[in-house]
């Protein structure tokens, strides 16, 4: 195995149980297996991968789900190995937490850039350079959101490896000197990843608590409202908008300059 397609093509059935012909065009990204659960009982579709570091499923339309797990070492990791794939595009369903008064707890963001505080970034390109989701990817889930009768949110996420920060003053002081609209550990990495590898992709996330003052902090009752509550809607979205992607088979690759 000398190069990174090598690599990729031998590393992704290992890490998800699933060949790379078995997965789809069209993928969603999550850290839930409860969403691939519920994506699974769905379609109707067996869940491959039990037992892996990722789960998967693929419904009879060619649009798979994998739970690659939570941070932003596992999103590099899941967005190198889809190489092998060469996937048309990749959405995230994830949660954030919210960061402004506006931003409260059900609502959903799509991310218009990520500042990448993670580090993982780092090994894939300069500081500078911007990580952003593909515009014609969030204008698919934009449309679905707005036909539902749903408002969403847009703005700047800060990405990063820290999951314990809650009570760290300082941290949140910094927080609000950015200016972003919510926190997460992967949507960075999966953006500038993914423009390494020169995949679509694109982040639709729910704000699931709002850890910048001690009563909105996740716990595990409140973690589990917001999925009870939200997460069906979430995933319902997530499918919409990427199954009209891949009906209307539209290009959403970016161009190279």
């Amino acid at each position: 195995m000398k190069t990174k397609l090598d690599i990729a093509k031998n590393w992704l059935p290992r890490y998800t149980g699933t060949q790379i012909d078995e997965f789809g065009d069209y993928l969603l990204l999550t850290n839930f297996n409860n969403y691939v659960e519920s994506f699974a009982e769905r379609f109707n579709c067996d869940i491959k991968g039990i037992g892996k570091p990722m789960q998967t499923a693929t419904n009879s339309a060619g649009l798979s789900i994998i739970n690659f797990g939570i941070g932003s070492a596992n999103a590099a990791t899941i967005m190198d190995l889809l190489v092998a794939r060469a996937p048309k595009g990749v959405l995230f369903l994830g949660k954030c937490g919210g960061l402004k008064h506006s931003t409260e707890i059900g609502h959903f963001i799509l991310p218009i850039a990520a500042i990448r505080g993670e580090g993982t970034s780092d090994d894939y390109k300069p500081k500078e350079v911007p990580a952003l989701p593909s515009f014609k990817l969030h204008k698919f889930v934009s449309d679905k959101i707005v036909q539902r009768g749903l408002e969403y949110r847009t703005g700047v996420v800060y990405t990063t490896n820290r999951r314990v920060w809650e009570w760290d003053e300082e941290f949140k002081s910094y927080l609000r000197k950015l200016s972003t609209i919510a926190i997460d550990m992967e949507t960075a990495t999966l953006f500038i990843v993914g423009l390494v590898n020169e995949i679509p992709r694109g982040a639709l996330l729910l704000v699931s608590d709002v850890p910048m003052i001690p009563e909105g902090i996740k716990t595990e009752e409140s973690d589990l409202l917001v999925t009870q509550k939200y997460s069906d809607l979430h995933l319902e979205i997530g499918i919409e908008a990427m199954t009209e992607i891949g009906v209307k088979g539209e290009p959403i690759k970016h161009f190279t300059y």
